[in-house]
């Protein structure tokens, strides 16, 4: 069993990186989606990456073109990740552009998607814990395609390192973006040309999304009527602290949808790591002193314990559900799912075993997820990047106390 294990395994390679370069547009009859994208991530060294998960000092912007291929090759809910570069437009996601924006190429943007809109509306998405940048660009892209939205898409990608062992990384990257996020909702409302702006946001990304509304409507003193709906999938969030941001919202707050699964595996890691609280995307809707809450704040609640998982962690259950489609456009099929990306077999292991994800990314967790990070790709390229930020971190302690990391027998490297 271990053998066909090893075997199995070994033959299930990830999908290849740097799938973000353009390519010609070979393929009539695939569809295009084109979004704006705004990110606090930084550049990539590897421009097929176009960011990696480092955080950037200032948000920049991205026009980017997505192809999707027809859905006689594509399962709708799926994306058909190329596997081999250059992507073939016919059979798999491929980028027709990339562009970089600046401030006003953004704005020209914006102004030019709203008007096609048919109901001069946005539709915003925030993903979740564990995405790289190409996962969260070419999942959105299959959002809009599969959902039929006709608003101007935009994606926030916040810098997340694309692996269960970065929990806390990820966490505190979602607290650096709350500022950017909130002068995008800023913008949104200003600009008379937007009628409409809904939110969905997924896992982690939740809290970033919810923050953002709180800080607005502190400082403008109410949520603007033109924020609709808010979609809140499989929330990563302290329901004591959700209590406080609605309150903070005020009355005025959009329409509330919350996706809840009692099953999610992937919040109840997130529970233990924060002190036993339940998480909002965990609760159970009918028991108090939630099914009072939820009726006074007005928060439709769809809970998908029951519905069987689209994924291992149980963490992308709301997508299947024909209620999304109602919510976020007409034309989303069963099956979709929206799971965090890349989850290794080592990764797993290494959360099933330490019963904590706030604990891994040290050292300690680096020689538990070791044995499997030879067999599996996920966890393998999880492993490397983990490696090489945990050295990036050491060389730089040993710097600041005087050591010469090409020298170790220097005097700071003994302290």
């Amino acid at each position: 069993m271990v053998a066909m294990l090893v075997f199995v395994l070994a033959a299930c390679g990830g999908h290849p990186k740097g799938v973000l370069t353009p390519v010609a547009d070979t393929a009539p009859d695939s569809s295009r989606v084109n979004m704006l994208i705004t990110t606090t991530r930084s550049r990539s060294e590897n421009p097929g990456e176009m960011y990696s998960g480092e955080r950037a000092l200032a948000p920049t912007f991205v026009d980017m073109t997505v192809s999707i291929p027809s859905d006689t090759v594509r399962k709708a809910g799926e994306v058909a990740w190329p596997k081999k570069l250059p992507p073939n437009p016919a059979t798999d996601f491929a980028t027709l552009k990339a562009d970089d924006l600046d401030m006003a190429g953004a704005k020209s943007w914006l102004s030019a998607s709203v008007r096609k809109s048919p109901d001069k509306s946005v539709f915003v998405f925030v993903h979740g814990f564990n995405n790289r940048f190409e996962d969260s660009v070419y999942r959105f892209a299959q959002i809009v395609h599969d959902s039929g939205v006709h608003s101007a898409p935009i994606l926030i990608t916040w810098p997340s390192r694309g692996s269960l062992l970065a929990y806390g990384y990820d966490r505190e990257s979602t607290n650096y973006t709350r500022n950017a996020l909130e002068n995008l909702f800023q913008y949104l409302y200003r600009d008379p040309e937007v009628k409409e702006v809904s939110i969905l946001a997924h896992s982690m990304g939740n809290w970033l999304a919810l923050e953002a509304l709180r800080q607005m409507a502190i400082r403008n003193g109410e949520l603007p009527a033109k924020f609709k709906n808010v979609m809140l999938a499989a929330p990563d969030v302290d329901v004591d602290v959700f209590r406080q941001q609605i309150a903070d919202m005020g009355e005025k707050h959009p329409n509330f949808t919350l996706f809840v699964s009692r099953d999610d595996r992937a919040l109840a890691v997130s529970r233990r790591v924060w002190g036993d609280v339940s998480r909002l995307g965990a609760i159970d809707p009918e028991q108090a002193p939630f099914k009072k809450e939820l009726a006074d704040n007005k928060i439709t609640v769809i809970d998908l314990t029951k519905i069987k998982a689209g994924d291992s962690l149980n963490h992308g259950k709301f997508a299947e559900l024909p209620e999304i489609v109602r919510l976020i456009g007409s034309r989303i099929s069963d099956g979709q799912t929206l799971t965090d990306s890349r989850v290794g077999l080592g990764d797993q292991i290494l959360v099933a075993t330490t019963g904590t994800a706030a604990a891994v990314g040290n050292a300690a967790g680096l020689v538990l997820a070791a044995p499997v990070a030879v067999v599996d790709q996920n966890t393998r390229d999880n492993y490397a990047d983990h490696l090489g930020s945990s050295a990036a971190r050491t060389n730089r302690a040993a710097t600041a106390s005087g050591c010469d990391p090409t020298r170790p027998t220097t005097p700071g490297c003994n302290r």
